[in-house]
């Protein structure tokens, strides 16, 4: 009875390890969510002192197909682990190829009563130039004037609230 038990659970084990979604390459919105949150929890202890965990492309704050960035509430980047030659630049005027002022619906998001949530608009997936369409949630750190993202590519923001509704 035992020894069944035990290979049942091995097996199951297996099936859920070799099912699509564990090894998929493509984040999914809730991992965006809960690794926003942890970056954001780490920045409101260590302030500053975080910025070169979040920043390390081969960090926890990168995985599959997205990675968490920082930018100040004045849209300075402060850490970026996929394009560093962005830190120290303010993109509150940046557009994407509709107009819509990408970095300052951050800004507005994390300075919400919410303080956090998905933002949609067109942007080149990292190695492209063509824009495709993106979300990013956002979350403002607490006690702290930062706020972090994460994103998904060729999702809209009305699917990714579906897809994390309770």
């Amino acid at each position: 009875m035992l020894k069944s038990r035990v290979l049942m659970a091995v097996v199951f084990a297996l099936v859920v390890s070799w099912s699509p979604a564990a090894w998929s390459s493509e984040a999914t919105p809730k991992e965006v969510v809960t690794k926003v949150s942890e970056a954001a929890q780490l920045l409101a202890e260590k302030g500053e002192g975080a910025f070169a965990e979040i920043s390390d492309k081969n960090g926890r704050f990168v995985w599959k197909d997205s990675y968490c960035f920082v930018l100040d509430l004045a849209g300075t980047v402060v850490a970026h682990p996929i394009k560093p030659n962005l830190v120290g630049k303010n993109l509150m005027n940046v557009k994407d190829i509709k107009g819509k002022l990408v970095v300052a619906e951050y800004v507005s998001i994390a300075k919400s009563p919410e303080g956090s949530g998905w933002s949609e608009y067109w942007w080149p997936k990292p190695g492209e130039k063509a824009p495709s369409m993106k979300v990013s949630y956002i979350m403002k750190v607490p006690g702290r004037d930062l706020l972090v993202a994460g994103g998904l590519y060729d999702l809209s923001k009305a699917e990714v609230e579906k897809m994390t509704a309770p």
